[in-house]
């Protein structure tokens, strides 16, 4: 799976307090969340982001609660990736499991600016920062994780596999 997009840069311990503000967590719509997302952190990023577009962060990325609104609200946004230094963990999961990719690498989260155009290609485990002429590795994703991110989450999965049952 390759992704493109333009880089937006933030710095460690993004929580998911600002990811999506705990006032919209009423709703579970996809397309409600996206338009609030990082509004108290970055207020013209939900008209500036296009699809495919980047999260780049620092350390510990998605910390604070458990629920799945803060990836579901990037994704729906049209987040293509998130490469941080490190995440939280139960972030990590939660992304996976809606398939949001990520990409856990301190060197590209470090060596990648506000605006760079960047490549994620999860097969191979490489970041290519385009405007920057720089590429970073990471462990690719790999078995239930890359199934996940190739089906688009948990569900699509189950629902896949429940139909090749059939």
């Amino acid at each position: 799976m390759l992704i493109r997009g333009r880089a937006h840069k933030y710095g460690d311990h993004v929580d998911t307090d600002v990811i999506i503000p705990a006032r919209y967590l009423a709703s579970s719509d996809p397309d409600e969340l996206a338009g609030h997302c990082l509004e108290d952190l970055d207020p013209g990023f939900v008209e500036r982001v296009q699809p495919g577009d980047v999260i780049v962060a620092g350390r510990n990325f998605g910390c604070g609660s458990s629920r799945e609104h803060a990836p579901i609200a990037l994704k729906a946004a049209g987040v293509g990736a998130v490469i941080a230094a490190s995440f939280a963990r139960i972030f990590y999961r939660n992304a996976l499991n809606i398939g949001l990719p990520i990409v856990e690498s301190a060197e590209a989260a470090q060596g990648i600016e506000n605006g760079d155009e960047i490549e994620v290609d999860l097969q191979a485990g490489l970041v290519c920062n385009l405007t920057r002429n720089a590429a970073y590795r990471f462990p690719p994703l790999t078995g239930p994780a890359a199934d996940l991110v190739a089906a688009g989450g948990l569900r699509n999965l189950v629902r896949r596999r429940l139909a090749e049952r059939q």
